[in-house]
């Protein structure tokens, strides 16, 4: 659906991935405290997501992360340290860069959804990028609070033909019969890999391309 990949693992458990950098699951409330892991335990309290497979309650995030490897062959984790400091001729162009995002471009979201966070992931992810693939990483974390404004009700069309763009809509008139990009795409629609047009619930409208034809409403969601 749009540009993600939307798996429904079962009722109630959907994936959403980029097919890049970014992946969201969405749980149904039926699961509520009933799961465990690095994404916590949904138990709507956030004093105990840091809960190691021994079920203790730590501070500390290596610990928390350590307690879930898969495999003891898999090395601990690190604490990593401040990208931006250690690559500092990468911390002006991420501010720069990430900027956008507490910009008056999505100043119609900032009052629905707090662009703070989001901005300091954008910065960090960004300078963390330094052996290419530098683009992908900026537009992911920028991705990621659009569709957050999304969700909120803010439907925010960031992408130009000179950030993160999806080229198909700068190619095409805006009349034609051709692909164009929706920022705000559709929650579901009929494709061919989901015939039917159903969907759960847990998805949400999702950012994408859609096919426009003569005669015909929009015929299909890629």
């Amino acid at each position: 659906m749009g540009i993600y990949l939307v798996l429904t693992i079962k009722q109630g458990l959907v994936l959403m991935w980029d097919q890049r950098t970014s992946l969201f699951i969405k749980l149904s409330p039926q699961f509520q405290g009933q799961v465990c892991g690095l994404c916590g335990n949904y138990d709507g309290d956030i004093r105990n997501d840091f809960t190691t497979r021994s079920q203790e309650t730590v501070a500390d995030v290596l610990d928390f992360g350590n307690s879930w490897r898969v495999s003891s062959s898999c090395p601990n984790a690190q604490l990593v340290s401040n990208p931006c400091a250690s690559n500092r001729y990468r911390a002006a162009w991420s501010q720069k860069q990430c900027s956008i995002i507490i910009s008056v471009t999505f100043q119609a979201c900032h009052s629905q959804v707090d662009p703070g966070p989001y901005f300091d992931s954008c910065v960090r992810d960004s300078c963390a990028c330094d052996t290419g693939g530098d683009c992908e990483c900026l537009c992911t974390a920028v991705a990621a609070y659009a569709k957050a404004c999304n969700e909120a009700g803010a439907c925010v069309k960031w992408r130009t033909p000179k950030l993160c763009p999806v080229f198909c809509d700068y190619y095409n008139a805006p009349d034609g019969c051709e692909w164009h990009y929706k920022p705000c795409g559709a929650a579901c629609m009929k494709t061919c890999r989901n015939p039917s047009g159903n969907c759960s619930n847990l998805i949400t409208a999702l950012e994408g391309t859609l096919h426009r034809s003569l005669g015909m409403n929009i015929i299909t969601f890629v």
